[in-house]
């Protein structure tokens, strides 16, 4: 037999070979994300205890080691191994062709070498300056060369997601990009102008830790991490926004609400995700309120495309539901298939993401960051919006995705159910508690926050020991993730029906998507001429400061 793909014939015995190529290199992205998740868990809990007394931790493996390697693990790694398994899996589904995967597989064994590099370097103390890596603190060139190498290792997976679609292109001549690989390439191609900041940075960072420099500029850096540092955040939402549009209305048979609007919101985020990192600096010197000003502007721009998906994703649990004859919001929500982790999972992400967003405009809002900048309000809401809408996304995205990429049932189903509940609760509690203790002083990125036992410091003790439970909490839950994931390739049987993990159709009824919204590679430029105009003038201003070389520490 042989089928007609892009206008040419090709074996099905070729295509299903290609197609278990490409399962298998996806499901090596996804359990590489579980394990770190797991290793990164465990980090966080133990930082929780420490922090409220609980536990002392011992100088071999002391709390700005384990903080950086939490930061790093969780905020860096799992997420990008997730997303490039994601986008790989949604190109190669939705661009159905005889593919070679050897670049793809290039690009998740420089991931993970680099990976491995960071790790080291981090472990054996190193490195222990926490995930944004502030110069003047100096660590090993192995974990910058280590951070490298996992860029890298991205910019490959980009490359074989944008060969396909162009493949694709050149040989389906009017078509639209599949919703679903439209929405990886567009993410990818913000991932790749964001990471030029890395770039650039690195540029700096490895020649002076091997000592070829004299001393470091840390306010370029500090700009340059920032540039990559906040989009870095939309990376993960994007990722996480590809799932509540695509795969979440196939678990209640709901469609998309307008193919249109999706792209939209996307090109958006892609335009508007870079020129923002300048509010991250509302307290750094050396940087006009002009600049900071105008990326506070377009800071609350990306508000728009995230009402835009609320809209459309709440639009989408609606029709579905008057399509089976319910009415009424109460009686909607009742409907939805709270009971499959698949849903239930983005869906409690998304409730956690409407406070992480309100917490957003505080951090934007010049005279309340001021307040809340160095405190523990920013550990809440850092935690609140990855440890939400992407961290719980992807793991009810992974209870469909490891079963489809198996051919497995889903083993225990029931403890998978519980696991995105504990979950919600756990970072629920988690985040409150360091959002309160942060209103009320608590400081962040320290390993003693009682002051000596000072008077002033007990107000906030009780809010860190809330923060200690709800991460016991998470990571309780983390480990409930581990055993059905690992539990469904080891324990379960295959099984003759091949349970799949499909991306839903557009609804019937929405207007017809322009075909402007579907060139990528002019919005592309586009993008990456507004992060050139919102930063060329920082960046300018910051060389011709005075520089005042650090030479470098280790406080550690």
């Amino acid at each position: 037999m042989a089928t007609v793909i892009g206008g040419a014939r090709t074996s099905d015995d070729a295509l299903e070979l290609s197609r278990a190529s490409g399962d298998l290199l996806v499901l090596t992205h996804i359990y590489t994300s579980t394990l770190v998740l797991g290793v990164g868990a465990l980090f966080g809990m133990l930082q929780g205890l420490s922090r409220a007394n609980f536990i002392v931790m011992p100088p071999w493996f002391d709390y700005y080691r384990m903080l950086t390697a939490h930061g790093v693990l969780m905020a860096l790694v799992f997420t990008t191994f997730f997303i490039t398994g994601l986008f790989t899996y949604s190109t190669y589904k939705t661009i159905p062709r005889v593919r070679s995967t050897t670049l793809g597989w290039i690009g998740y064994l420089v991931m993970l070498v680099g990976t491995v590099m960071a790790a080291v370097a981090i472990l054996d103390g190193s490195a222990s300056v926490l995930y944004t890596f502030y110069a003047p603190l100096k660590a090993s060139p192995v974990f910058y060369f280590g951070a490298t190498f996992l860029v890298l290792g991205t910019w490959c997976v980009a490359a074989d997601i944008f060969l396909n679609v162009a493949w694709f292109k050149a040989h389906n001549r009017g078509l639209r990009i599949p919703l679903p690989a439209f929405i990886a390439t567009c993410t990818m191609t913000m991932w790749i102008i964001a990471t030029l900041g890395v770039v650039a940075e690195m540029g700096l960072l490895i020649p002076w830790s091997l000592g070829w420099t004299s001393g470091i500029d840390v306010g370029l850096t500090r700009m340059f991490f920032w540039y990559f540092g906040h989009p870095l955040v939309y990376f993960w939402i994007m990722a996480a926004y590809a799932i509540w549009y695509t795969v979440v209305p196939e678990t209640f048979r709901g469609k998309i609400f307008s193919d249109g609007l999706t792209r939209l919101a996307f090109i958006m985020l892609l335009l508007l995700s870079t020129p923002v990192g300048l509010h991250h600096q509302y307290l750094d010197p050396g940087i006009s309120a002009g600049w900071k000003w105008m990326h506070t502007v377009t800071t609350y721009g990306v508000v728009i495309p995230s009402f835009m998906t609320a809209f459309a994703i709440f639009a989408t649990f609606e029709l579905a539901a008057r399509r089976a004859g319910v009415r009424g919001f109460l009686n909607t929500v009742r409907w939805l298939p709270w009971k499959n982790p698949v849903f239930a999972g983005p869906a409690l992400g998304m409730i956690l993401f409407i406070f992480g967003g309100f917490g957003g405009v505080v951090n934007n809002s010049y005279s309340m960051d001021v307040l809340v900048h160095n405190t523990m309000w920013i550990v809440g809401h850092f935690h609140i919006t990855v440890g939400g809408p992407a961290a719980l996304t992807f793991i009810g995205a992974a209870y469909g995705l490891i079963p489809a990429l198996t051919g497995r049932q889903l083993f225990a189903p029931k403890l998978a159910l519980i696991q995105v509940y504990t979950w919600f609760f756990g970072m629920s509690i988690m985040s409150i508690a360091m959002h309160w203790a942060g209103l009320l002083g608590s400081p962040r990125r320290t390993s003693d926050v009682s002051y000596f036992g000072a008077q002033g410091a007990a107000t906030w003790h009780a809010h860190m020991v809330w923060a200690a439970v709800g991460g016991t909490i998470v990571a309780i839950s983390v480990l409930m993730f581990i055993i059905v994931a690992t539990g469904t390739y080891v324990a379960s049987r295959r099984t003759e029906e091949r349970p799949t993990f499909e991306f839903a159709s557009t609804n019937e009824d929405a207007l017809e998507t322009p075909p402007v919204l579907d060139r990528l590679g002019r919005w592309g430029a586009v993008a990456l001429g507004l992060a050139v105009l919102a930063y060329a003038g920082p960046v300018i201003q910051q060389i011709n400061a005075h520089a005042y070389l650090a030479p470098g520490m280790r406080t550690w």
